[in-house]
């Protein structure tokens, strides 16, 4: 039983992943042959032509993920801060507030957000993809960024104000070098949320901005499958990059106080 619970757990794991990289490297695959008849690299070269809009989609997932982490951990880190340090009265609603955009199915909310932003004269913008993708990047910011501030030892933070240290020297020297690594965490969750965001940028961001979940959806409905798959390799190596870097700066500690 054992045996058979890795196999499976490896096939759901695996599968996908192994049946991604077959069509991103086939030249042919019809049906009913159960692998590609050939393998390339013809439509790699073909999603990188400067007219396939590739590198286009690519700067502005890229670009539009910084500016959502800059936007998000500019309200994450003194509502982290205030949530984790003051005694406020209704803390734990503020807390649940955050997580609404993460407990109703995004559709009807983004397009709702859609039709607001049409009269605001925000779609079709940079601006306007940027706030949508802030809505549940403010999830993981702000509560990694209150556990961050919790985990803070605040020994050293009492010490230094009874060395004569003002609050915001205090905040600068001590507290904010200790929360930097919940932070940085916080961040990469923001821009990988954000990079991979789908439905808010079809429903604000088209056909003006296309980023590459976007490219990758017109692709596989278009009957491209090879340029889908090589789409979703190129979002998958940052996930997969930052992933091994959140494992390095997320501690234990700083996870057990999240929600606290």
């Amino acid at each position: 039983m054992p045996a058979v619970m890795i196999g499976f757990c490896a096939f759901v794991v695996f599968g996908p992943l192994t049946n991604l990289f077959l069509w991103a490297f086939a030249e042919k695959w019809f049906f009913p042959a159960r692998y590609p008849t050939e393998f390339g690299f013809d439509f790699w070269a073909r999603v990188f032509r400067p007219r396939a809009g590739a590198w286009t989609s690519l700067f502005n997932s890229v670009w539009i993920a910084l500016a959502t982490v800059a936007l998000s951990m500019a309200l994450a880190v003194p509502a982290g801060y205030a949530l984790a340090r003051l005694r406020l009265p209704a803390r734990a609603l503020i807390m649940l507030i955050f997580l609404l955009p993460q407990a109703f199915p995004s559709l009807p909310i983004f397009v709702n957000i859609a039709q607001m932003f049409y009269g605001l004269g925000l779609n079709g913008t940079y601006t306007g993809v940027v706030l949508v993708h802030s809505l549940p990047g403010l999830v993981y910011a702000v509560w990694i960024a209150t556990a961050a501030f919790s985990a803070v030892d605040r020994t050293m933070e009492e010490a230094a104000r009874n060395l004569g240290a003002a609050l915001l020297r205090t905040f600068w020297d001590i507290t904010l070098p200790q929360a930097f690594p919940g932070l940085v965490a916080a961040s990469i969750f923001v821009f990988l949320d954000s990079i991979d965001e789908f439905t808010g940028t079809f429903f604000v961001g088209t056909p003006d901005i296309t980023t590459l979940p976007i490219l990758m959806f017109n692709a596989s409905m278009g009957g491209n499958y090879q340029i889908a798959a090589i789409t979703a390799l190129i979002l998958l190596i940052p996930s997969i990059g930052f992933m091994l870097v959140i494992e390095r700066f997320l501690k234990a500690d700083v996870l057990s106080r999240i929600g606290r």
